[in-house]
C-alpha cells in the first residue's frame, strides 16, 4: 500500500455514509486525520495473521472479503463507501477476515491514535460508525444463519438432509417424551428407481425425485420433517403420531404416488413412480439408529411383499 493523491472532494464525502449529517465546515477539519493510500489489485489490506490499527473508507475500486483462507469463495464484497477493518479498528484485535483490492482502489486511512480526537470533533461521526457497526453485525447473523439453514438442506430437493435429522429428533425426541407424546418414523424407498435412472437418464430421476419430495411435503404439518435420506431413500419424522395414524398417513402418501402415472419435466413427460414404505413407533428409550433400523426392516418387508406397499 501507498500514499496516493486524492483531492478531497467534499460533496462526495459527504455523500459518504461514515460522513452523513456533518456539516462541511467540521468535514474539512476531520479529513485532515485521514490519509488517501493507493491499493494495486490482488494487494491484501487486512489478515487475520495481522493487526489492524486502521479504519479503512473505500473511495474508488471494489474490495473482496474472505473467511479462512483466500483459496476459499469470498463471502462478500465492499464497494464505494464501505468501510473496512471497523470492528478490529475498534477492539485492538486481529481481523476475522481477509480483504483484497479485487482492482485498483483507493482508500482513506484513519490510524487508531485520532480516534479520540475524531470522536471529540464530531458525535456524528461516532453515531454513523456505530450503525455500520450494527449493520455488519446484523449481516453477519443472518450469513451464519443462511449458512445454517443450508448446511440442513439437500440442494437437489429442498428437504432436510441426515444433519437436520439428528438435531430434530434430539428435540422432538425430549419434548414428546415430555409431555408423553408418541412419535413415529416412516422410511420410505423409490420403487426400482435404478431401473428408472438406466431407462430415463439420471436427469429424469432427479426430476423424479423432486416430483416425490413435493408431493410428500404438500402433505405434511409444519411440525414434521421430511428427510433425503440418501440417494432415493426418505425418512418423515412424525411426533405427536402413534403408529395407527402414523399408518393412516402413510397409505394417503403412497396413494398420493401411486396417482400420478405421469409428470411434466424440463426434459419431457415422465412417468410417475411408487414408493415402499416402512413404519415404526418410537419406543421407551429408543434411539435415533434404533428407530431407523425398525423402520428400515420394515421397509425391507414391504420390497418383499411386492413394493408400493406400507409394512410396519
Amino acid at each position: 500500500m501507498k500514499t496516493a493523491y486524492w483531492p478531497a472532494d467534499l460533496q462526495q464525502i459527504q455523500r459518504l455514509r461514515l460522513f452523513h449529517n456533518i456539516a462541511a465546515n467540521n468535514l474539512e477539519r476531520l479529513l485532515a486525520e485521514f490519509r488517501a493510500c493507493e491499493l494495486e489489485a490482488g494487494e491484501v489490506l487486512l489478515s487475520p495473521f495481522d493487526r489492524n490499527q486502521h479504519l479503512y473508507l473505500l473511495l474508488q475500486g471494489r474490495l473482496r472479503v474472505y473467511l479462512g483462507s483466500l483459496d476459499n469463495q469470498p463471502v462478500g464484497t465492499l464497494e464505494v463507501g464501505d468501510c473496512a477493518g471497523e470492528i478490529s479498528f475498534i477492539d485492538n484485535e486481529r481481523p476475522s477476515a481477509y480483504v483484497v483490492a479485487e482492482c485498483p482502489s483507493i482508500v482513506l486511512r484513519l490510524h487508531r491514535e485520532s480516534l479520540v480526537t475524531l470522536f471529540q470533533q464530531s458525535p456524528q461521526v461516532m453515531q454513523n460508525l456505530l450503525q455500520l457497526l450494527c449493520e455488519r453485525v446484523r449481516k453477519g447473523n443472518r450469513q451464519i444463519l443462511d449458512s445454517e439453514q443450508h448446511a440442513n438442506i439437500d440442494t437437489l430437493t429442498g428437504c432436510f438432509n441426515r444433519r437436520w435429522l439428528e438435531h430434530v429428533f434430539e428435540r422432538e425426541s425430549t419434548r414428546c417424551a415430555f409431555n408423553e407424546e408418541p412419535i413415529s418414523l416412516l422410511m420410505l424407498d423409490v420403487d426400482h428407481f435404478k431401473a428408472y435412472n438406466d431407462q430415463h437418464g439420471h436427469l429424469a430421476g432427479d426430476y423424479a425425485l423432486c416430483l416425490v419430495a413435493n408431493t410428500l411435503n404438500s402433505q405434511l404439518r409444519a411440525k414434521d420433517s421430511l428427510i433425503r435420506f440418501g440417494g432415493e431413500e426418505f425418512v418423515i419424522l412424525l411426533p405427536e403420531i402413534a403408529a395407527d395414524d402414523a399408518r393412516s398417513i402413510a397409505e394417503r402418501l403412497r396413494i398420493s404416488l401411486e396417482r400420478i402415472t405421469s409428470f411434466y419435466s424440463p426434459v419431457g413427460v415422465l412417468p410417475g413412480m411408487t414408493i415402499s414404505i416402512g413404519l415404526a413407533q418410537m419406543q421407551h428409550q429408543d434411539s435415533l439408529q434404533g428407530l431407523i433400523a425398525r423402520a428400515d426392516a420394515a421397509l425391507y418387508q414391504a420390497k418383499q411383499q411386492g413394493r408400493n406397499c406400507l409394512s410396519g
